[in-house]
């Protein structure tokens, strides 16, 4: 695998595959007999079902598309198996706290399966690259939209 390509828990790829399965083996299929049935009911240039179902079909194929192009494309990394577990790598749950002690719990992850409302951070995102390869006791600035904020490391923890 290139070790360029962007990194995935290997949650964050049972996530996607599940939404290609889903759209595979549940949508496309409901959506099929949907345009076949309203083919059979003769003009489709005023037909409702016909032509909202030809354009469902055609982004669910391009999903699906997207998807198995991104699978392909992705390097899975399993946090659990990472050597260094006192510094902030991929997959890694940090505890930082801001000047006035309010503490925020983030887990670096891959792109793909970022929810920063979660604490999920992008691998990719200037939070997650400010704290790559921190340890605790570091302070980190991060240039965010809002303005600069520095954050101190309270804690890196790796699931087991």
């Amino acid at each position: 695998m290139d070790p360029t390509s962007p990194p995935i828990t290997p949650a964050g790829l049972a996530a996607l595959r599940a939404r290609y399965d889903h759209l595979l083996g549940t949508e496309r299929p409901e959506i099929t007999a949907i345009v076949s049935w309203a083919a059979g009911n003769g003009d489709r240039s005023e037909n409702g079902d016909y032509i909202y179902g030809r354009k469902r079909m055609r982004e669910i194929d391009r999903e699906l598309a997207f998807l198995a192009k991104r699978m392909k494309a992705l390097r899975v990394i399993d946090p659990a198996q990472q050597q260094d577990k006192s510094r902030a790598w991929f997959g890694a749950t940090i505890t930082i706290a801001d000047e006035d002690d309010n503490q925020r719990t983030v887990t670096l992850v891959g792109d793909d399966e970022q929810d920063a409302s979660a604490g999920l951070i992008g691998w990719s995102a200037p939070m997650a690259r400010a704290l790559r390869g921190a340890a605790v006791g570091d302070l980190r600035r991060v240039r965010l939209p809002g303005g600069e904020k520095e954050w101190e490391v309270v804690g890196i923890s790796y699931p087991a």
